[in-house]
């Protein structure tokens, strides 16, 4: 490392060390994080990567899926995942995340046993591998917590080096009413050790023990972690939690300083890994604090889009864009070498977090008894005047557009796909939970079974059944995949949909959520509207900034658009149009 450029490297990571370690020797623990991240037979670029919207394009969506989502009994469910892939979601999307595919005791996978190997119930990295050859394959760092079974915890309990010091420790005297929480569980947990009688802190359950990352030694097996998992073909990095990473006694625990220079060191070392790697952080909280993440172009290249699941379901159950349109139009553009990750389900439930301050009390109230009316539940959180407050709704996606505030129609199916359309409109790289291309049903056996609300929204499909129902056409989970494909398969032909196109959000009829999109050359234009009712709606052209002499076409219909003053643009009840200048 002779060059300015190398000089640029150590000075920037030296501020960095200091910043979180101000007691440690920065060039000592310099040298220990290249060698982690760069072990031998590794080595990184002379340059780091400047930012730049060429890391993804229009032809990016992604597949969230658990590696056992699909079974047959006979063959390892990642080879089935791979198979599923390849036959139904080749052209479609072109990744797919892995939800945790490690060793684990408990809360699907987050309560991590082993960061270093795969679950032989799925399969081995030599199935990732093959994934991971014909789609973007992102994969969890479950960074903030560990096992209480695992190896770590287990050494640490025994009073074994280093794990003895990988540990957040507080004590039940300790001010920690300011503690944020997901969940109402004990935030303190007594545990035997060799060396007495320890409280440990556990954000989430007494099953996922915190570490405590003022370790270096926590951070620089975590290097190592994500070297091994880009070493087996992984490029896209969820930081799971990360909000929650670095706590402080008497303080609220969540986006400290140290947090964020942590992101801000691993996107450092992705700058300048060759490998081209991608950081994105899961913070399921209001607004502010999660475009925080962006810090200033330095911490993560994507961030969760977290407002869109709760805002979209409340549109088409109110059969208003009202919140929606407002949360939009305040919404600033992802810097220059960031983008939004835009999804409206994943393996957690529909955070209600995110809405606060944009969805009134009453609003939601009306969301969470319909969702109940349809069969849905809802998780509560704890505060920290010793109250609760909503935290998620437990549903599938599908299950929760089955009726609207109204009661149940005839709507089902055309008002779940404009839920997804939106998703695929939007700014943004656009993520599709399995259960929501499947139209799973709500999984209230598995509720039961377990004792968890989220495992509504867990299914595991028998593969044979659903390869029966996806062969035929009037099933609704074929007609859902069909839907949703059929349109992905357009999106990633339209240069306006590049997820840092410009956007803009249309003042339309309430019940229109519109957005205009411009290719980053400036040569497409498209006009995305979204009917989220049950309305007839029209519009005039003249609402719309059509540019003259270019004629118009609706990319979902084929229809060409009339630009006479007197003609109007009609939309069915939740009809969906991508009206463009360049078809």
């Amino acid at each position: 490392m002779r060059t300015s450029k190398a000089n640029s490297f150590s000075s920037g990571l030296t501020a960095l060390i200091r910043q979180i370690y101000p007691d440690i020797d920065a060039d000592i623990l310099l040298s220990k994080i290249v060698e982690a991240f760069w072990p031998a037979g590794t080595k990184l670029r002379k340059r780091g990567r400047l930012p730049s919207n060429n890391l993804w394009s229009e032809q990016d969506a992604l597949l969230i899926t658990y590696g056992n989502s699909i079974l047959d009994g006979a063959h390892k469910p990642l080879d089935l995942l791979h198979d599923f892939l390849l036959r139904r979601m080749k052209g479609v999307v072109n990744g797919v995340h892995i939800l945790p595919f490690f060793p684990y005791t408990s809360d699907d996978g987050f309560a991590v046993s082993d960061f270093r190997s795969v679950d032989t119930q799925l399969g081995d990295w030599a199935d990732i591998n093959r994934i991971g050859a014909d789609f973007h394959l992102m994969s969890d760092l479950v960074l903030n917590h560990v096992s209480s079974q695992g190896t770590w915890f287990n050494g640490y309990r025994q009073g074994q080096a280093p794990y003895d010091k990988f540990f957040f420790e507080a004590s039940p005297e300790d001010d920690l009413s300011s503690v944020v929480r997901p969940r109402t569980t004990p935030l303190l947990q007594e545990v035997e050790t060799a060396n007495g009688p320890r409280h440990v802190w556990c954000t989430f359950s007494h099953d996922q023990i915190d570490l405590d990352f003022r370790n270096p030694e926590v951070l620089l097996e975590f290097l190592r972690i994500i070297r091994l998992h880009v070493d087996n073909g992984v490029r896209i990095i969820r930081l799971d939690a990360v909000a929650f990473l670095w706590k402080e006694v008497g303080t609220p625990s969540i986006h400290l300083p140290q947090t964020h220079a942590i992101v801000q060191l691993m996107r450092m070392l992705c700058d300048y890994a060759s490998e081209t790697i991608i950081l994105l952080t899961e913070t399921n909280v209001p607004k502010a604090e999660n475009l925080s993440y962006f810090g200033r172009r330095n911490e993560a290249h994507a961030i969760y889009n977290f407002p869109l699941p709760p805002l979209i379901l409340h549109a088409v159950m109110s059969g208003s864009s009202h919140y929606l349109r407002r949360w939009q139009s305040g919404m600033p553009p992802a810097q220059f070498g960031c983008a939004y990750l835009n999804f409206t389900a994943s393996h957690d439930g529909i955070g209600m977090r995110p809405a606060e301050g944009i969805l009134p009390p009453e609003e939601q109230a009306k969301m969470i008894d319909t969702i109940k009316e349809n069969g849905g539940l809802v998780s509560m959180r704890a505060l920290p005047d010793g109250g609760e407050a909503p935290y998620e709704i437990n549903t599938t996606f599908y299950e929760a557009t089955g009726r609207t505030f109204e009661g149940k129609d005839d709507h089902h199916f055309d008002r779940f796909i404009c839920s997804q359309t939106i998703v695929m409109s939007l700014e943004g790289i656009p993520a599709f939970y399995i259960h929501s291309m499947l139209a799973t049903p709500n999984d209230h056996a598995q509720v039961k079974h377990r004792g968890m609300n989220r495992a509504i929204n867990r299914y595991r499909w028998d593969y044979p059944q659903l390869n029966a129902l996806l062969d035929d056409p009037a099933s609704i989970q074929s007609r859902v995949l069909a839907g949703l494909s059929a349109r992905l398969r357009i999106r990633a032909k339209q240069r306006a949909f590049h997820p840092n196109a410009t956007q803009f959000t249309i003042l339309l009829d309430d019940r229109v959520f519109g957005v205009w999109r411009q290719s980053l050359d400036r040569h497409q234009s498209i006009f995305a509207l979204h009917n989220v009712s049950g309305d007839t709606v029209e519009i005039s052209p003249l609402a719309l900034n059509f540019i003259d002499d270019e004629s118009w076409t609706d990319l979902l219909s084929g229809e060409q658009i009339e630009m006479m003053q007197d003609s109007m643009i009609t939309l069915a009840p939740y009809q969906c149009r991508w009206i463009t200048n360049r078809a």
